[in-house]
């Protein structure tokens, strides 16, 4: 599985119409869109498709055709997102009508190659999942934890210090095995 860390956007003009497509982390989906609409009054269409794990880690996606003919440009856009294994990352794409009608099988043409586009020139990162611990230790053993969370690029998110110190850090599912290993023996 691939995704993004930021945010690519490439034009395509087909028959003089124009589409904007816009690859985003799915985070700041709501956010873009209302912002692309504000920015954009005159827009014919605003097409979307996401992909995102939830909290029991099974994959939500979703697709509108914003008033174009059903079928014809939000699911092949979220197509193009399965077919290039993206996670946790939406496409919306700004459609200006050009004055030719391009049909359903053009339409389909015409979002699938500007969300290609938009991923072929897109910095794609692998996907890596994240968990949080929460685990105490005895103050004698500070020093020691600090090394080995620099040591296994751990994210300390907090520090408590009462009988001992908490920590809850943050990383991915291999590096937190490897430090769990070392701090047992």
């Amino acid at each position: 599985m691939k995704t993004i860390n930021d945010s690519f956007v490439e034009t395509l003009e087909v028959n003089k119409s124009k589409f904007i497509a816009h690859l985003i982390p799915y985070d700041n989906y709501e956010e873009v869109l209302k912002e692309l609409k504000e920015k954009h009054p005159k827009a014919r269409h605003f097409v979307t498709a996401f992909r995102y794990y939830n909290e029991f880690k099974q994959v939500v996606e979703g697709s509108s055709d914003d008033g174009e003919p059903r079928g014809s440009s939000g699911r092949p856009t979220l197509n193009v997102l399965e077919g290039n294994s993206l996670i946790n990352v939406a496409i919306i794409i700004v459609r200006y009508f050009g004055g030719i009608l391009l049909g359903v099988g053009g339409l389909v043409r015409a979002y699938s190659n500007s969300a290609n586009l938009v991923i072929q020139n897109a910095n794609l990162i692998d996907y890596v999942e994240y968990m949080t611990v929460e685990f105490q230790t005895d103050y004698s053993n500070a020093s020691k934890y600090e090394y080995l969370f620099k040591k296994y690029n751990l994210d300390v998110i907090e520090r408590s210090f009462l009988d001992g110190i908490t920590y809850k850090i943050r990383a991915d599912f291999n590096s937190i095995e490897q430090f769990k290993k070392e701090i047992e023996y």
